[in-house]
């Protein structure tokens, strides 16, 4: 038993899975965000906050019942300034980076919808 070697095994069965693309493309995006956070809270406040004032126009310019566009109006606002407040706050990267992403998403789904 001297010169034996312990097989290292993965549920998958190959050895160079670190989890799928989803995960890695987060890992590497939150990595290079931690790296430079000051300049990539600057930029993501600006870019957010734009996407955020598009989506809120666009919920507001089409007909629809008030109390719909009031809770649509009432999420977007709430994920744009979230982020806002998440960065004067200087809450850790990861749960930043983590509002930030719910944000942009949310406002670009409000985008799609409104406009098709």
């Amino acid at each position: 038993m001297k010169n034996s070697e312990t097989i290292q095994m993965t549920h998958s069965g190959s050895k160079d899975s670190n989890g799928n693309r989803f995960t890695q493309t987060y890992d590497r995006l939150l990595s290079e965000y931690k790296s430079k956070e000051y300049g990539y809270a600057t930029l993501a406040i600006l870019g957010q906050s734009c996407l955020g004032g598009i989506a809120a126009m666009l919920i507001l310019s089409v007909d629809s019942s008030f109390g719909l566009k009031i809770a649509q109006l009432f999420l977007v606002t709430l994920l744009t300034m979230g982020y806002n407040a998440a960065v004067l706050a200087q809450l850790k990267s990861k749960t930043a980076f983590a509002i930030l992403l719910l944000s942009v998403v949310f406002s670009s789904i409000v985008i799609i919808a409104h406009l098709f």
